[in-house]
């Protein structure tokens, strides 16, 4: 997907992010705004039915509520229309306002009961309990009718309630007409009454609430009438949302978008065309071009892995001009006497000796050997080198390189010596193992002076088979240590065939010990002498070889057996 594709879709991020942002914004303002809406109408609601309650049980009748209405829908803004629950209309704020009465709400109407809830002892002796029920509805028929007559001669008087939840009024102004008799006429009568329907709730479980609608039926006779209040008119509109936090949002998302199309123009644009630029002059063969690896993101990320691709490409590069190089030397100095030895031959003026035939052959072998060592190195690095795994000691493989190479230490003057711990096994290729401790020990003796030692120690540790060729030699400079395993290196930079090989006998070593999971590694110190250690996991003696590996084996795959070939030199 190309990087434009990419901003579109960050862009369409940005917008679905938007849109988003902008509806969660619309749906909280709608959501509060509908909260704050009944939250206050619930307000306005207990309001107006509390100011209506307490009218109706201080006064004792509704005669003058048109004035408590209208101050209530000045206060609250409201609507409102009350009725008796025999649908009497006692009072509309729109007719009171003097204004055209409008459609009355749909919504179910508030009920609101003036009669008063008696506060009663405990219900532990139902008797006494009928007999305050009784006195109750007595006191609260004669405080209704002394407060009716109190609101009608528009006197001045509060009402609080008594210890039975009676209210009981207080004015200033004296009795007069107004004021109650102890027992108005036919109230023996009405008394029993109240104590014959007070009695009925003897024997019930709940006797509290049963005496309660005992004293409400009573009261019901000279009670003010319930009310059915409505509030609000029909369809009324609800309140607008505001659009300032909206507009102000869609302006903080755009300003968002714009800084956000710079930034990534900025930050990924132009390491991108860097990177373009560099790929390019890649490309055309210039691998020296880099980019800048500033920054800790995915951009700085991918330019230090181009640089590392490119530091690679070139090392390649280089190390493919050298092995060329390397393999044409190698070549070109016995390819040459071969030609000219041969051709004189042809030519009749060298007679064919058996000194000069082989020496020629001598020559053959070698251009086989650098061939077969190119092959090996070819395989090994390819994960295809042959394999015959088996158990076997490292004492005795050590042994039998000694014991290989002693004629040519005696030549040398150089003493080979052994040093071993008990036995110690491996799992691997003896031929191979072999052929990387003789290609070691001849390295050795050929940088070790007549009176020298050449050292084979063998020992284990952590598992670990560890196997140290030493030597005192002259050491190898630390500028040359880090090049040892390349191919086709050599100390010599002359190449002379007096100090060394092909230069590839190391090469091969390291992958041979890697394709046996160990590792190789060398010290050195100039004049003190050199050492290369070898290390490889350990089995125990009596271990078998793994039954998912075959006896031969390359690169993993089962094969028919090869022909064995002396260790690479």
């Amino acid at each position: 997907m190309s990087f434009r594709l990419r901003a579109l879709g960050l862009l369409l991020l940005v917008a679905l992010a938007a849109t988003a942002a902008t509806a969660w914004l619309t749906w909280r303002q709608a959501t509060g705004q509908v909260r704050e809406s009944v939250s206050a109408g619930r307000e306005e609601t207990a309001r107006t039915t509390s100011e209506l309650y307490a009218y109706g049980y201080a006064h004792g009748t509704w005669d003058g509520i048109s004035s408590t209405v209208r101050a209530l829908s000045q206060q609250t803004g409201q609507r409102i229309r009350v009725v008796t629950d025999s649908d009497v209309l006692l009072a509309d704020s729109d007719a009171l306002a003097g204004r055209d009465v409008r459609p009355v709400s749909d919504q179910p109407p508030v009920l609101v009961d003036p009669r008063p809830r008696l506060r009663l002892p405990d219900g532990k002796v139902p008797l006494a309990s009928v007999k305050t029920t009784v006195t109750a509805i007595g006191e609260y028929r004669n405080t209704v009718a002394y407060a009716t007559c109190l609101t009608r001669a528009e006197a001045e008087f509060t009402a609080e309630p008594d210890r039975l939840g009676i209210p009981q009024v207080i004015t200033d102004r004296k009795a007069g007409q107004c004021g109650k008799t102890k027992q108005p006429a036919g109230s023996y009568a009405q008394t029993l009454q109240d104590h014959e329907a007070a009695s009925k709730c003897v024997g019930e479980r709940k006797l509290d609430e049963c005496l309660q609608r005992a004293f409400n039926e009573r009261a019901a006779a000279f009670a003010p009438a319930r009310l059915q209040v409505r509030m609000g008119v029909l369809h009324e509109s609800p309140p607008s949302l505001a659009a300032a936090p909206a507009v102000i949002v869609a302006g903080g998302v755009a300003l968002a978008v714009i800084l956000g199309a710079l930034l990534l123009s900025r930050t990924v644009l132009r390491p991108v065309r860097a990177l373009t630029g560099a790929a390019r002059g890649l490309g055309d063969g210039d691998l020296a071009r880099r980019v800048p690896e500033s920054g800790r993101d995915e951009i700085a990320e991918l330019g230090r892995v181009f640089n590392r691709m490119a530091d690679s490409l070139q090392g390649a590069e280089e190390r493919q001009r050298r092995l060329t190089s390397d393999i044409a030397h190698e070549l070109r100095t016995p390819l040459a006497n071969l030609r000219g030895y041969l051709e004189a031959l042809r030519d009749g003026v060298v007679e064919p000796t058996p000194d000069l035939l082989d020496s020629l052959h001598q020559e053959a072998l070698l251009q086989q050997r650098i061939v077969d060592d190119l092959q090996d190195l070819a395989l090994a690095e390819a994960g295809a080198l042959t394999y015959h795994r088996a158990r076997l000691d490292l004492r005795e493989l050590l042994a039998t390189c000694r014991t290989t190479h002693r004629p040519q230490a005696e030549e040398a003057g150089v003493a080979v010596g052994l040093e071993t711990s008990p036995p110690v096994y491996v799992h691997g290729d003896a031929d191979r193992l072999r052929q990387v401790v003789s290609n070691l020990v001849r390295n050795a003796l050929r940088a070790t002076a007549p009176g020298g030692v050449v050292t084979l120690a063998l020992n284990a540790h952590d598992g670990r088979a560890v196997v140290e060729v030493r030597d005192t030699g002259v050491g190898i400079r630390p500028d040359d240590l880090p090049h040892l395993f390349d191919r086709f290196w050599r100390a010599d930079a002359a190449r002379g065939r007096s100090t060394g090989g092909s230069g590839l006998g190391l090469a091969i070593a390291r992958q041979i010990v890697a394709d046996h999971d160990g590792t190789i590694d060398v010290a050195s110190t100039v004049g003190v002498g050199t050492t290369f250690t070898m290390t490889l996991p350990a089995v125990s003696p009596g271990a078998a070889m793994s039954p998912r590996e075959p006896a031969s084996v390359r690169g993993g795959l089962p094969v028919p057996p090869g022909r064995g070939r002396p260790a690479s030199r």
